[in-house]
């Protein structure tokens, strides 16, 4: 894309929490993007939710709130069909002054297990089941969005309702269309259980490609609904008595030669897919920040909700946190069924994908696959059930330290226990507003 075409463009990284973080700049940076001119504070990708600086972390005052530097991710530039102004979207990554990737930054930490995949010659393949719901946003609660074929709300659920989707027939269009532009490989749609909730799936794509496309997908979704006049939610539970937005991830592994390692050439899998899914299992715990990162994640992780609770595996069944589907064995792959729709894509992949290589590596085992409904189960590991609590576990985990970097880590903690002193002080009843739209 000819950057040059446009009086404007933005520059954008992701933060912990995978807002866009960056700058518009004119068109005359079209020629130098790539020498390293567009500096941004270290401390931006390390911000709360509202975009304040942590206290006390190391970013701000101790190192005098140093800059870092923003380069290109080998994505290059997007369109912003949202906009009504034609532009583009550069894609960044956060380096330090001396060149090298800036922990902070969530994408490295996805880059740094893609590359101890590829130090095997691996190739990780990942697909994402991407859940949102439309809202009206207009009162002082979040409200079911109205049919543009009635001018009513809607009001009940319509799962796979064709009907649904003809309702918003302009919208799903214009996502389509936009999608094609922005080359994100957006495949089905469906409408979901719950009220306005749709699911748009992303065909198998390398990683970090998939990580690209589900984070560019979220912002996409977002800013056509405000085209449209309503407002789209990754929440992952827009409204207490109904389903919540999920995001799960199906993931195989190629060798070298393009063979499925997972592929054992029947419907059980290799014990190279039995030890990832133990190093799923192992981490899920510790890792349920990663996968329910704010307070409003908890309230879809209950028993009976069609979301994971337990750290359970199964053969074609969906009240597991891992499944592994039926079909072609060639196609054999896990899905990873734990986070909600709210989260940051390239820490969940890093944190799926890091604790199946752990898995294989240390040939953990888990235990036998279960039958039946999961949530009935006793006596197994579960995630953690309070925001308080998931942030204390992933703290110390030996784990998790294994699968993410350190320093990210203790900023993780110092963000997510600075975000829950803040919606400690609010009203519970106007948590949605901060919700909305930035997860």
């Amino acid at each position: 894309m000819d950057l040059r075409r446009f009086p404007t463009f933005r520059v954008a990284a992701s933060d912990l929490n995978g807002q866009m973080r960056g700058k518009r700049v004119p068109r005359s940076y079209a020629e130098k993007i790539d020498e390293g001119v567009i500096r941004m504070p270290l401390s931006v990708l390390n911000v709360d939710l509202w975009g304040a600086d942590i206290e006390n972390s190391p970013l701000v005052f101790e190192s005098g709130d140093a800059d870092g530097i923003l380069r290109p991710t080998e994505r290059g530039a997007v369109p912003m069909p949202w906009l009504s102004t034609p532009s583009a979207l550069v894609p960044m990554s956060m380096y330090t002054e001396q060149g090298k990737p800036f922990f902070g930054d969530p994408r490295h930490a996805l880059q740094e297990v893609v590359d101890r995949y590829a130090a095997k010659g691996w190739t990780a393949i990942c697909a994402t089941e991407m859940e949102f719901t439309l809202i009206d946003d207009s009162g002082t609660a979040p409200e079911a969005p109205i049919n543009p074929l009635t001018g009513r709300p809607i009001y009940n659920s319509a799962i796979l309702s064709v009907r649904q989707l003809d309702a918003f027939d302009a919208y799903f269009t214009a996502l389509y269309e936009a999608c094609d532009e922005m080359g994100i490989p957006a495949d089905t749609v469906i409408s979901e259980v719950g009220v306005g909730q749709f699911e748009v799936n992303l065909v198998h794509q390398e990683a970090m490609r998939a990580a690209d496309d589900a984070w560019l997908f979220k912002a996409l979704v977002k800013g056509l609904a405000r085209k449209h006049g309503f407002a789209a939610t990754f929440m992952a539970k827009p409204y207490h008595d109904d389903a919540g937005n999920g995001m799960h991830v199906h993931f195989s592994v190629l060798d070298r030669d393009g063979n499925n390692i997972f592929d054992d050439g029947g419907p059980q899998g290799t014990d190279k897919l039995r030890h990832a899914v133990g190093g799923c299992l192992a981490a899920m715990p510790a890792s349920t920040l990663i996968f329910a990162p704010h307070g409003n994640s908890y309230d879809r992780l209950v028993p009976g909700a069609h979301a994971p609770v337990s750290a359970i595996w199964a053969y074609e069944n969906r009240t597991a946190a891992i499944r592994i589907p039926g079909g072609a064995p060639v196609a054999r792959r896990i899905e990873h069924r734990c986070a909600g729709g709210d989260i940051n894509p390239y820490l969940m992949l890093a944190t799926v994908l890091g604790a199946a290589l752990i898995g294989i590596e240390d040939q953990m085992s888990p235990a036998e696959p279960i039958s039946g409904n999961a949530y009935e189960i006793t006596g197994v590991p579960r995630l953690e059930t309070t925001w308080a609590a998931a942030i204390d576990r992933i703290e110390s985990d030996p784990l998790m330290a294994r699968i993410l970097p350190g320093p990210l880590l203790q900023n993780l903690v110092m963000t997510k226990r600075q975000e829950l002193a803040g919606f400690a002080e609010m009203p519970p009843e106007r948590h949605w507003f901060s919700y909305l739209e930035a997860v």
